[in-house]
């Protein structure tokens, strides 16, 4: 069992950054694919992040290629998300998530076993 919790959540104006962090319990988190969903209001949640096990690779969606940067430190059990320049279309609840696969296929929700509460990130225009 893993338990997953986010903070770093807040509101910022468009342009600038926040850095997202999940706290994961467990001994095991280095084996850990990790991703980051968010879910804005009316739409589905949707892939943002994704690191592979012990971090070697990183996977984005299009829409954050080059503003956000996940990364990984399992001697902290921490997984973070860095996100810069901002926009208001990144307005959403961020949500961390482990999957205990190789994660193959790390933009399907459903691949991942374990989801943090979710963290609110408002971006003012």
């Amino acid at each position: 069992q893993v338990q997953l919790v986010e903070s770093g959540g807040g509101l910022v104006q468009a342009g600038g950054s926040l850095r997202l962090s999940c706290a994961a319990s467990g001994r095991t988190f280095s084996s850990y694919t990790m991703g980051w969903f968010r879910q804005a209001p009316g739409k589905e949640r949707e892939f943002v992040a994704a690191i592979i096990r012990s971090g070697g690779s990183t996977y984005y969606t299009n829409s954050v290629k080059g503003r956000f940067v996940i990364s990984r430190d399992n001697a902290k059990n921490t997984v973070y998300l860095q996100m810069n320049s901002l926009k208001p279309e990144d307005t959403a609840i961020y949500y961390c998530a482990a999957d205990r696969g190789g994660g193959a296929r790390y933009p399907l929700s459903s691949e991942y076993e374990y989801w943090g509460q979710g963290t609110q990130v408002t971006v003012s225009s």
